[in-house]
């Protein structure tokens, strides 16, 4: 138990030194490539702190218990805003560009929909998996493209940088966030084991937790340093990420029965997490937003845990 704690204290610093230079080394990359920073937090943020998710994925699906990754990138999803974006939110709230992030904010609301339309034979298939993935490679384009003509646009004001310490930045970051992530995961199992939980809430709830640390830090340092569409970009694309990419890898490698019953109220709280995120015109999302949704996830707690008592 006494390890487990250590565990888990040394991954939430490393966490936030990996977010420090991670977000740093965004914004960096976003300068040079003259991209908006909301689309280096969608993508290149997005994927580096949805490397634990892919981790948990690859790794289930060839241990041969691929629900456990879809139980995880359900869970992180409603994790990565009912808690860890609501309590940014509930600090001092936010202001983005409505417009980049409304195309985003669609695709991750629309995600969970998909996931449960094509779930319904409670069959997760390669077919289902491919087009999830289809469905994730159209939006990566548009986003691409997206950025590549706001380049174009700001080409002549540009001021020549170099690319090698934003880079250097992001790998350091990256490879903290990844280390933070391993270590807070073996830490919640740990305590979790210890407490006698059931291994559906060690993966729904810990383990959910525990990989959405990156998240965590990365979002918190962006609104610190006043980047709010890197932290929101972060938070929409990592959902996205999930629930299209990562949660279909899994099922490529083993296609694998689904209970719906056992997945529906997260979906159903995945939906509800992100209706409630939706920008004004204006860009803003208020602090009451961030207040209601922690108490939506506290809800989501407990019926996660009344459906599934502990030993």
């Amino acid at each position: 138990m006494l390890i487990s704690i250590l565990l888990l204290i040394a991954g939430v610093m490393l966490a936030w030194f990996g977010g420090e230079y991670f977000v740093k080394g965004g914004v960096g990359v976003a300068h040079w490539a003259r991209w908006p920073k909301a689309v280096v937090g969608v993508t290149v943020a997005a994927f580096g702190t949805s490397a634990p998710e892919l981790m948990v994925a690859v790794n289930a699906a060839l241990d041969g218990v691929p629900q456990i990754s879809l139980g995880d990138v359900l869970g992180s999803n409603v994790v990565n805003i009912a808690l860890v974006l609501a309590m940014v939110l509930a600090v001092s709230g936010m202001k983005v560009d409505a417009a980049g992030v409304r195309r985003d904010w669609t695709v991750a609301l629309l995600a969970p929909i998909a996931v449960y339309g094509l779930l319904q034979d409670g069959w997760f298939s390669r077919l289902d998996a491919v087009l999830l993935l289809s469905g994730f490679v159209v939006w990566l384009c548009v986003v691409i493209c997206h950025a590549r003509n706001h380049a174009r646009a700001h080409a002549p004001h540009a001021t020549p940088v170099s690319p090698v310490r934003p880079l250097l930045h992001v790998l350091a970051g990256l490879v903290l966030l990844i280390t933070a992530a391993k270590l807070v995961v073996e830490g919640g199992k740990g305590v979790a084991e210890a407490l006698g939980w059931s291994p559906f809430i060690v993966g729904a709830v810990v383990v959910a937790a525990a990989t959405s640390t990156p998240e965590l830090a990365t979002t918190l340092i962006s609104r610190m340093r006043g980047h709010h569409d890197v932290g929101l970009g972060n938070i929409l694309g990592s959902n996205i990420f999930n629930a299209l990419f990562i949660g279909a890898v899994a099922a490529l490698i083993k296609p694998y029965a689904v209970h719906l019953p056992e997945i529906q109220p997260s979906l159903i709280f995945g939906v509800l997490t992100v209706v409630l995120i939706l920008p004004a015109k204006c860009g803003s999302i208020r602090r009451w937003r961030g207040v209601l949704l922690l108490a939506l996830y506290g809800t989501y707690l407990l019926l996660t845990l009344q459906q599934n008592a502990p030993h």
